[in-house]
Parts: C-alpha cells; structure tokens; sequence
C-alpha cells in the first residue's frame, strides 16, 4: 500500500524550475520580513510598524533566533498561491532539509535550515 504522501508528490508533475522559482519568492519574503525587523523604528511607516509588530508576536521561542516565515508572510510579499502544487514543493523543500515546520501556538512557522 502506498503511502498518502507518496501518492500527493506523484500526481502532480513538477519541474525544477517550478521548485526554484517557489525558492526564489519565499527568498524575497524573508529577506523582505527581515529587512522590516532589522529596521530602525523611527524610520518606519506606519504599514511597516503594524508588520513589525505582527513579526514579533508571531515569534516563538523555538523561531528565536533563526530565519522563519509564516504563511502569512508569503501572501503578503510574494504572489504564490497556497496551491497543491505550492504545498507539494513545501513537502520537498522540507524532505531536502531546507525548511523544517515548527508546530504548536495556533501558527506553523516555516524556519529555515
């Protein structure tokens, strides 16, 4: 019997452009996320201080210290869709060990490793 994940990659066909075109934006959504956090609050607008805010509730103090991004995040600095074929490159980019899921508190950061 074969197993669900193993059958969810198998039916949709990917390339490795597709896979690093999906690396590429959650690329720009952290160094976007990051440049927000890395900011001097004076100079921020109010737009950046209500994500700036957001950023830091959402960490956890197992995303302490290390390069992590939500879901949210991707909606709001790139245009991929939360597709079946974006959540199958998530599951490749996770058993490639290049991102890894931190689960528990409602939200599941993305961090990168």
């Amino acid at each position: 019997k074969k197993s669900r994940w193993c059958s969810f990659v198998h039916e949709i066909p990917l390339t490795y452009g597709q896979i690093n075109h999906v690396t590429k934006e959650i690329n720009k959504a952290v160094i976007s996320k990051y440049t927000i956090l890395y900011q001097r609050k004076k100079s921020m607008n109010s737009v950046a201080r209500n994500l700036y805010h957001r950023f830091i509730n959402e960490e956890t103090k197992d995303t302490k210290g290390c390069y992590s991004i939500m879901e949210a995040d991707l909606k709001e600095f790139t245009t991929l869709k939360a597709d079946r074929k974006f959540l199958a490159i998530l599951s490749i980019l996770r058993h490639c060990q290049r991102l890894s899921e931190v689960r528990g508190g409602g939200l599941t950061p993305y961090v990168i490793t």
